[in-house]
């Protein structure tokens, strides 16, 4: 007999697809749901309804706590949809992922939602750990509960998390410096610009400025920085004053990074004239960054892979609960360059799900 896996592999598609298709609920493409549907039928595919019962006979209830997205920042929309991609595999083994979202320039909201989540006594937790003193507090009621958890995005240490799953912030920052040894001169002015907040951890924002520095210094390159934060990217006007004063009095710079997923914001409030004269180098595949890319106002984009990180998040603590396999203490993304050239080649899971739905 064939199984839901084998379906969904014919079928190009997820076991949560297929799943919700022969249960013929929503969330599936007219599309897709023809594709599947005609797969069922040619390969005469029944429920073991025994099989099935079993599976479902213990029930995980998995929580998630993320940062929301918008439309001024939408790197958070990307670990999600790994997420939902990922809860659907899971739910026919019993698990239930449920996402609590909160305000990342919040951090009541944080600590609000966390207490929403902990009220339905989760058997295990998902959190990205945006603010440390909080984060402190909160683990610190896991610990007590004994609920595993995992950070996701954000490395901390010293904590009793199962694993960490993100980028190593160092070497992406390294890889950054190399990239832009390569498309500037000798003795090159960098500007380094980020917004500057002392609400959250900026661990990952600090790590990739470390590792720019490095590369430049462990190579004994020559090369000035000047560093321009914002306390947020919202006010754009202020942005354009601020970046135009920073060109002004440091003709020489060459180059920009943006150690965040911000780089289009900061590509749009420079004049067109002026942009053809930069190497512009940032982090994440949002789709303002992606289209900037497109569009030649971004030289590099160093890519995480949110989409896997959220993913592979849900399936490992599956795994954990189900068949409590431990993973390893740190599960890095892969450093991926992107550029306008190879864009269609990359993350063709992330888009071959939201097409999907």
């Amino acid at each position: 007999m064939i199984t839901i896996k084998e379906i969904a592999k014919i079928a190009n598609v997820s076991i949560g697809t297929v799943d919700r298709v022969i249960h013929n609920r929503t969330g599936v493409s007219n599309k897709t749901r023809e594709k599947v549907q005609k797969i069922l039928n040619e390969r005469n595919f029944k429920i073991n309804n025994i099989a099935r019962s079993l599976a479902m006979k213990k029930k995980y209830n998995l929580s998630v706590l993320i940062p929301k997205f918008d439309s001024n920042n939408l790197f958070w929309k990307s670990p999600l949809l790994g997420i939902s991609k990922a809860a659907e595999d899971v739910l026919s083994f019993g698990v239930e992922v449920k996402n609590y979202t909160f305000n990342q320039l919040d951090n009541k909201s944080y600590i609000n939602s966390f207490k929403n989540l902990i009220k339905e006594n989760p058997e295990a937790v998902i959190l990205t750990p945006l603010f440390l003193d909080e984060t402190k507090i909160m683990v610190n009621i896991l610990d007590k509960k004994k609920i595993p958890y995992i950070f996701l995005n954000i490395e901390m240490n010293g904590f009793n998390n199962l694993t960490f799953i993100g980028q190593d912030s160092y070497k992406g920052g390294y890889l950054s410096g190399k990239l832009m040894h390569l498309c500037t001169e000798q003795k090159s002015n960098y500007l380094i610009t980020d917004i500057e907040s002392k609400l959250y951890n900026n661990n990952v924002i600090e790590g990739r400025v470390q590792g720019f520095k490095s590369y430049f210094n462990k190579n004994k390159i020559p090369f000035k920085s000047t560093s321009l934060n914002f306390e947020d990217l919202n006010n754009l006007d202020y942005v354009k004053q601020q970046l135009k004063k920073v060109f002004e009095k440091h003709s020489d710079i060459s180059g920009i990074l943006v150690p965040s997923s911000r780089i289009s914001t900061i590509s749009s409030c420079i004049e067109s004239k002026k942009l053809k004269t930069l190497s512009l180098i940032g982090f994440d595949t949002t789709e303002q960054n992606i289209e900037f890319l497109k569009n030649d106002k971004i030289t590099f984009l160093i890519s995480q892979k949110s989409f896997n990180q959220g993913f592979k998040s849900v399936k490992i603590m599956a795994d954990f609960l189900i068949q409590n396999s431990i993973p390893k203490e740190k599960i890095y993304s892969p450093l991926e360059i992107i550029t306008k050239e190879n864009l269609e080649f990359s993350q063709q899971e992330k888009w071959h799900y939201i097409n999907e739905h």
